[in-house]
C-alpha cells in the first residue's frame, strides 16, 4: 500500500554474512515520519544516530538519548523535482552522516539497478542522493571508528 509504514532492516558486516540475523536493538535509524517513530524509538540502542525527516516530521521527541541528525528530506525531493524521492535524499544524508558507503558507490548502484523502463527516473535520484549528502556535514556520526579515535562514542551493535 503506497502511503504506509515501510520497515527495513540492513545488515552490514566486513564479512560475509550467512544468515540475516534478527536485529531486535539498532545503533541507527531514519525517520521518515512521526506516525512510525514509537516503533523505531522502541529499538534504538543508547547513543544511535537517529536521521530525522525534519520537513514533516512533528512531534516534540526528547532527542537526548540519540545523536540527532535533522534533514529536510522532503524539502530537498521537492527541491530535485519529485517528492517521492525523499528516500533517496535520506540515504544521501545518511552516507553522508556515518560514512558508511561512499556517495559514488551510491550513485553508481542506482544506474546500475534501475531497469531500462525506469531510466527516466535515475538523474532524478541522483540528485536526490547528491542533495541529501550535502545537506549533513560529512562524519556528523560515523559509523567506522578511526583505529585512533576512541573519543567518538558508537553504540554496541555498530560495526567494528
Amino acid at each position: 500500500m503506497r502511503g504506509g509504514n515501510t520497515d527495513a532492516t540492513l545488515v552490514v558486516g566486513d564479512g560475509p554474512i550467512e544468515t540475516p540475523p534478527t536485529i531486535a536493538h539498532s545503533w541507527s535509524a531514519v525517520v521518515m515520519h512521526h506516525d512510525y517513530w514509537e516503533w523505531v524509538q522502541q529499538r534504538l540502542e543508547p547513543n544511535a544516530v537517529v536521521l530525522v525527516n525534519t520537513t514533516v516530521f512533528n512531534v516534540s521527541v526528547d532527542w537526548s538519548p540519540y545523536r540527532l541528525v535533522e534533514v529536510p528530506a522532503t524539502d530537498a525531493a521537492v527541491d530535485v523535482g519529485h517528492v517521492q524521492a525523499a528516500s533517496m535524499a535520506m540515504i544521501g544524508a545518511y552516507a553522508a552522516a556515518t560514512g558508511l558507503v561512499r556517495l559514488g558507490s551510491l550513485i553508481e548502484a542506482v544506474e546500475r539497478s534501475l531497469p531500462s523502463y525506469r531510466a527516466q527516473h535515475r538523474a532524478r535520484n541522483v540528485r536526490a542522493l547528491e542533495a541529501g549528502y550535502g545537506l549533513v556535514t560529512a562524519g556528523t556520526a560515523p559509523a567506522w571508528l578511526a583505529d585512533d579515535d576512541a573519543s567518538v562514542p558508537v553504540p554496541s551493535g555498530a560495526p567494528a
